[in-house]
C-alpha cells in the first residue's frame, strides 16, 4: 500500500482538528509569553510631553512650566531631559488641573449627575471590517482621555480578548466570561466577570467559546418563555456597574444573531463600521434591513421601543489615493448625509503592523515605525475617537 495515500483512505477526522487546535493554542501561548516577558502579561509604555499635553487639551510650554513651578510632580526623565508619564500619572495631572485650571470640568469629561451611562455597539453584518481594531482604539482613546471605560467582548472568537493580552482557550475555559453574566441558568453578577486590564480607567470582559452556546439556549429560552428574555439580560446585569463606567464600548460578532440583538437592545448609541466598496456597502444595506425588522420583533417581546442617542457610520480601512474607495464614501455621505463620520479610519501599515504583536497604535513604541507613518496613524485614530467623543457629550447635553 502506497504511503502516500494513507492520509486519503483514512480521512482527516474532528479528533486531527482538535488536534490542530491544541497545537495552535500551545504555541500561541508561548508566543505570548515571549512578546511579554519578563512579565508574561501586557504592559503599557509611558507616553511623550507632547502626548500628554495633547490629551490633557494644554500646550507643552504649560505643562512644562506646571512642572517648574512645582504645581506638577515630577516624573521619569530621560538623559536628555525629555520626561515620560504613565498612564496613572496622567491621571494624577488631570486630577490638579481639575482642582487648580480654568474651565476645571473640562478636565474630567465624563458623565455627571443626571447622565446616563453610554453603551456603544460596534457592529456590522460581516467580518473584516475593523470592528474589534475600532472597538480597542476607542477603548484606550478615552481611558488616556479621563473616561471610566469598560469594554465588552460579545463575540464568541474572542478576538478583542487576544487583544488584551488573554489566552481565552485557556485562561476562561472553565468560565469568567460574558457567558456567565448572560446564561439562562447560574447566572452570575457581571462584576466577577469583569477584568482589570494593564491600561489605567479601562477594565474589560472576556469572551470565548462558550459564548456561541448563548444562541442555542436563547431559542429554547424563548420556547419556554424564561424571564428575564434575551433583549433585557444585558442591560439588566449592567445596572449592577454602571456607577463605575462612564463608557461602554462592545464588540459585537459580525451576524445578526441573539447576541448583537442583546447588545442593541442595552445599547444607548451604534457604530456601524463599513470598508467603502460596493460589497460591503451592500452587506450592510442588508443588515441594517434586517436589523430593523427583528429589533421590531424585539420591541413587541419586551413591550417597549429600541431607541438609541445615535447611530453613526464610520468608515473603515480607507485609503484616499485609492479613486473608487473615495468614490463609495461620497457615495454613503450622500445617502445617509450627518450619519457617517467626518473622520475615516485610514487603513494603515502602522496600525496593521501594531496588530501583529496584539497592540494599538497607543501601545507601540513610536521610535519602531516611521514617523510620517504612525504619526498619520495616530491622526486618524484620534480623529474618529474625538469625533466619537463629540457626539457622546452632545447625547449628555453638552457642546
Amino acid at each position: 500500500m502506497d504511503d502516500r495515500n494513507v492520509g486519503y483512505t483514512q480521512g482527516i477526522g474532528s479528533s486531527d482538528i482538535g488536534a490542530f487546535a491544541d497545537n495552535l493554542a500551545e504555541s500561541l501561548d508561548r508566543q505570548m509569553k515571549i512578546a511579554f516577558e519578563p512579565e508574561e502579561r501586557k504592559s503599557l509604555r509611558r507616553f511623550s510631553s507632547t502626548e500628554v499635553a495633547s490629551l490633557l487639551r494644554v500646550s507643552t510650554s504649560n505643562l512644562r512650566n506646571r512642572h517648574k513651578d512645582g504645581s506638577f510632580p515630577e516624573v521619569h526623565a530621560d538623559n536628555r531631559g525629555h520626561r515620560f508619564y504613565t498612564a496613572q500619572e496622567i491621571d494624577d495631572l488631570r486630577d490638579i488641573l481639575e482642582r487648580t485650571g480654568k474651565n476645571a470640568e473640562s478636565y474630567r469629561p465624563g458623565r455627571r449627575d443626571g447622565d446616563r451611562l453610554q453603551v456603544i455597539s460596534i457592529v456590522n453584518f460581516k467580518g473584516g471590517s475593523s470592528k474589534t481594531t475600532a472597538t480597542i482604539h476607542l477603548a484606550q482613546r478615552y481611558a488616556l482621555r479621563g473616561y471610566r471605560v469598560l469594554v465588552l467582548d460579545l463575540d464568541p472568537q474572542a478576538s478583542l480578548t487576544t487583544f488584551f493580552g488573554f489566552r481565552p482557550e485557556l485562561e476562561f475555559a472553565e468560565g469568567g466570561t460574558i457567558y456567565d453574566a448572560l446564561r439562562y441558568e447560574d447566572q452570575v453578577p457581571l462584576s466577577n466577570v469583569i477584568q482589570k486590564t494593564y491600561f489605567h480607567k479601562l477594565d474589560m470582559v472576556p469572551a470565548g467559546l462558550m459564548l456561541s452556546e448563548y444562541e442555542t439556549e436563547t431559542a429554547n429560552a424563548l420556547a419556554r418563555r424564561v424571564q428575564p428574555i434575551f433583549a433585557e439580560r444585558l442591560a439588566l446585569a449592567l445596572e449592577e456597574v454602571e456607577a463605575n463606567y462612564d463608557i461602554v464600548l462592545i464588540d459585537c460578532p459580525p451576524q445578526l444573531g441573539f447576541l448583537t440583538l442583546t447588545a442593541l437592545a442595552a445599547s444607548t448609541g451604534l457604530l456601524v463600521t463599513v470598508v467603502p466598496g460596493m460589497l460591503d456597502i451592500a452587506s450592510m444595506s442588508q443588515f441594517l434591513k434586517l436589523a430593523s425588522e427583528t429589533v421590531k420583533a424585539v420591541e413587541e417581546a419586551i413591550g417597549r421601543r429600541v431607541t438609541w442617542d445615535f447611530v453613526k457610520f464610520l468608515i473603515t480601512r480607507y485609503e484616499p489615493s485609492d479613486g473608487p474607495q473615495t468614490q463609495m464614501a461620497g457615495y454613503l455621505r450622500s445617502i445617509l448625509a450627518g450619519q457617517v463620520m467626518t473622520e475615516p479610519m485610514l487603513k494603515s501599515t502602522a496600525i496593521s503592523d501594531a496588530g501583529m504583536t496584539q497592540q494599538t497604535v497607543y501601545e507601540v513604541d513610536p521610535s519602531q515605525f516611521i514617523r510620517k507613518t504612525i504619526d498619520r496613524a495616530l491622526t486618524s485614530v484620534n480623529g474618529v475617537g474625538d469625533e466619537l467623543e463629540q457626539t457622546i457629550q452632545m447625547a449628555w447635553g453638552r457642546r
